[in-house]
């Protein structure tokens, strides 16, 4: 009679072979699942014997899985994600009872009017939860879809895994943020009315990391101009628009109100679209759960509060 894999096999090993099958590092498998390397090493001998296969090899950079590994994530990923959505599922779902790590990861952008009222506002609603909050960086879809994050916040994005959901939470419009004394004196302005002065780009991997979006729509209209600084640290922009005549090009997002040496400054541009949508991005398994619908329900809620 042929073994039967699924009796005979501890589901708990299930799971670090998935981490391993994820990470291919056993050091950072064992950081995911807070065990010891030693741990790992017998975990994964023991899926060794019960599947008769290498399952991961060790090569230079880590581990490299064979093909049935391959083929056994593949397959077996989508049912214990749906299990975990059940187990997770609650009907009587309580901020305020919930006793674990959050892993926000917002765009700069976002992170700039955010993060304090986030903060607050989580604090007051789930006391007991720690709340940490990462700048997005390129490798931030791959963290969502390991787990290593719960949600991510930023704008749209034209390629997406099918494994994550992409939730659009509101739109924002684009404006300019320039100094006060700035020579620019207008409440509303065309791009014409910026040629001549530099921008300040602000850099958001993999989304504009080798171009600036205003550039392209200063370009398409024939209008002079040259980007002048760029970062991916909104604070090193305003820094430099604080202390010279460049021009940030921002959204209705940013906090004017928090920098008294800085004014907004909206803009028309005929038939150009200045709408901006945020999305919310989180894995498929977290479709149904309570705790990502609360999630995003408070976010857009503060983002709409800061939206003006």
């Amino acid at each position: 009679m042929a073994k039967d894999l699924f009796a005979t096999l501890d589901l708990n090993l299930l799971r670090t072979f998935l981490i391993l099958s994820q990470e291919l590092n056993m050091r950072k498998a064992s950081e995911r699942l807070f065990v010891s390397q030693p741990a790992i090493s017998q975990a994964l001998q023991k899926l060794r014997n019960h599947f008769d296969d290498e399952l991961f090899i060790k090569v230079h950079h880590g581990l490299k899985a064979t093909p049935f590994s391959e083929e056994l994530a593949e397959n077996i990923h989508p049912y214990l994600d749906g299990l975990s959505s059940i187990l997770n599922k609650s009907e009587n779902f309580q901020p305020s009872e919930l006793q674990q790590t959050l892993k926000i990861a917002l765009a700069p952008q976002v992170l700039t009017c955010l993060s304090g009222a986030l903060f607050h506002e989580i604090r007051e609603q789930a006391p007991n939860v720690d709340l940490q909050l990462f700048n997005w960086s390129i490798s931030t879809f791959d963290e969502l879809i390991k787990g290593k994050l719960d949600i991510a916040i930023n704008y749209d994005y034209d390629k997406v895994s099918k494994e994550l959901l992409a939730s659009n939470l509101m739109t924002v419009t684009g404006c300019v943020i320039i100094r006060n004394d700035h020579p620019i004196k207008k409440h509303v302005a065309t791009p014409y009315d910026f040629e001549g002065y530099e921008l300040a780009s602000l850099i958001i991997p993999g989304w504009n990391s080798n171009k600036s979006l205003a550039s392209e729509v200063l370009q398409h209209l024939d209008i002079e101009h040259k980007v002048g600084f760029r970062s991916e640290l909104p604070m090193a922009l305003i820094d430099v628009i604080q202390h010279t005549d460049m021009y940030f090009p921002s959204t209705s997002l940013f906090p004017t109100h928090q920098y008294s040496g800085l004014r907004r400054i909206d803009l028309s541009l005929g038939d150009i679209p200045l709408n901006y949508p945020i999305y919310s991005y989180y894995h498929q398994r977290h479709k149904k759960n309570p705790l990502h619908t609360w999630l995003n329900q408070l976010i857009t809620d503060l983002l709409l509060e800061a939206h003006h």
